[in-house]
C-alpha cells in the first residue's frame, strides 16, 4: 500500500546528515523526494573513503532521486523553480542566506508556489553572533552541553555516533508534517526553521532541570547515579547493563539474583538515596559477583528474577540479537549497477506493516536527472 505521505513531493537541497536524513524520514513515508547534487561530486557525503557511494551516504539516502545540476546556472535555476511550483516541501540546509544569494529567497519561494512548506536547516539559527559559523555534529553536542555528559573531564576525548545530526533532523521533519497538517487544515504553508544548537538542547531537558530546579550540575554520571543504572564485566570478559530506576523490587530481585541479598541490610544502601550517594561503593560491591561468572549465567539469572538488564552489544553483536531478528529491523536494498546493500529500518509501524517495505536503494550522483528534467520539461543542453 502507498506510504501516507504518497502524493507529497519534496525538492530537497541538502548535505551531510541533517538534510539528508529529513528528506528520507518523509520518502520512508511515501513522499517523492528529489535531491539536487552538485555535479562536481555531488553532497560531499557520497565520497568518504573513496568513490561516490559511501556507507555514509547510503545511510542517509535512501527512496530518492538524484539531480545532478548546479544551481548557479540557468538550467539548475530553471529546474529549482519549476520544481518548486509542483513540491509541496522545500528542504535546504545551506548557511543563512545563501538561498537568497541564487536567486531564491524565502519570498520569491512563495509566490512561485503560495502552498510551498519551506524548511530551512542551520547550524545556529538565521542570525545571531554565530550565524555565518560552520557547524558540525562535534560543534553542537559541545556548545549545547550534550558532550558534557558524556566524555571525562580528566581526560577529554570526544566519543560516540552523531547525536545532534540525527535529532535536528528529526525535529525538522517534525517541523514539516506539522506545516503540512497546518496547511490542509487552514491554507497555510509555513517557513520551518531548526537549528543544530536548539535541537541538541531539546532533545535533553533533563540536565537543565537539575539546573534550573536543583542547581545541580550534571555531569557524565548525574543521571546514571539518580537513574540507579550500572555496567558490570564478567567472568567471560562481556559486559551488562543493569537499569534499576526507582522501584525498591528490582533492587531487591537484583540482589537475589547475584545472591547478595545481605547488601539490603547494608545502612550505605538502605534507601534509594542511600543508593544514590555509595553509588560507587554499590558497583563495586556487585561487581565481585559479576566477576565470578560468565555472562550467559548471569542473563538466565536475571531473566528468572526479572531484573531490567541487557547485554552491552557492539554493533556486530545487534544484527545477531534474537529481538532484533525478530522484528526484523534490518533490510537488503539492492541497487542495479552497485548491487547490494543493507540499511536499518525506520522503528515505525502502520498497521502492523513497515513503512519502508518498499524501500529504494540510494541513488547514484544525477542517476535520474535526465528523467527529472523531462518531467519538468526542459531539455539539458
Amino acid at each position: 500500500m502507498p506510504g501516507p505521505l504518497d502524493g507529497i513531493r519534496v525538492v530537497e537541497l541538502t548535505t551531510m546528515i541533517t538534510g539528508p536524513l529529513t528528506g528520507m524520514l518523509l520518502a520512508d513515508m511515501g513522499a517523492e523526494v528529489v535531491k539536487i547534487e552538485n555535479p562536481d561530486g555531488g553532497d560531499p557525503f557520497r565520497s568518504y573513503g573513496g568513490g561516490q557511494y559511501s556507507a555514509q551516504f547510503c545511510s542517509y539516502n535512501r527512496n530518492k532521486r538524484s539531480v545532478a545540476l548546479s544551481l548557479r546556472t540557468d538550467l539548475g535555476r530553471q529546474a529549482l523553480e519549476r520544481l518548486a511550483r509542483r513540491s509541496d516541501v522545500l528542504l535546504e540546509n545551506f548557511r543563512p542566506g545563501v538561498l537568497d544569494r541564487l536567486g531564491f529567497p524565502d519570498a520569491r519561494l512563495v509566490e512561485l508556489n503560495p502552498r510551498l512548506v519551506r524548511c530551512s536547516i542551520t547550524g545556529f539559527g538565521g542570525d545571531g553572533p554565530y550565524a555565518e559559523r560552520p557547524c558540525y555534529d562535534a560543534i553542537a553536542q559541545a556548545l549545547s552541553g550534550m558532550s558534557s555528559q558524556f566524555l571525562d573531564p580528566r581526560a577529554p576525548r570526544l566519543s560516540g555516533t552523531t547525536i545532534s545530526d540525527n535529532v535536528t533532523g528529526q525535529y525538522a521533519c517534525y517541523g514539516i508534517l506539522s506545516a503540512l497538517l497546518e496547511r490542509e487544515r487552514k491554507g497555510v504553508a509555513r517557513r520551518v526553521e531548526v537549528n543544530m544548537l536548539e535541537a541538541t538542547i531539546a532533545f535533553m531537558p533533563e540536565p537543565f532541570g537539575y539546573w534550573t530546579q536543583n542547581g545541580e550540575v550534571a555531569d557524565a554520571y548525574l543521571r546514571i547515579r539518580n537513574s540507579q543504572a550500572y555496567a558490570f564485566r564478567c567472568a567471560d570478559g562481556k559486559m551488562v547493563a543493569i537499569h534499576l530506576s526507582s522501584q525498591p523490587k528490582f533492587w531487591l530481585q537484583l540482589l537475589d539474583a547475584i545472591d547478595r541479598r545481605e547488601l539490603a541490610d547494608d545502612p550505605r544502601f538502605a534507601t534509594l538515596e542511600d543508593r544514590i550517594a555509595n553509588y560507587e561503593a554499590l558497583l563495586e560491591e556487585a561487581g565481585t559477583a559479576f566477576a565470578r561468572r560468565p555472562a550467559p549465567y548471569w542473563f538466565e539469572r536475571f531473566t528468572r528474577f526479572d531484573v531490567p538488564f541487557a547485554p552491552i552489544n557492539d554493533v556486530t553483536d545487534v544484527f545477531a540479537d534474537p529481538q532484533v531478528r525478530h522484528l526484523d529491523s534490518f533490510m537488503g536494498l539492492r541497487h542495479p549497477t552497485r548491487g547490494d546493500l543493507v540499511s536499518v529500518r525506520r522503528p515505525v509501524f502502520l498497521d502492523g506493516a513497515r513503512a519502508d517495505q518498499a524501500a529504494q536503494a540510494p541513488p547514484l550522483l544525477g542517476e535520474h536527472t535526465e528523467e527529472v528534467l523531462r518531467e519538468l520539461g526542459l531539455a539539458q543542453g
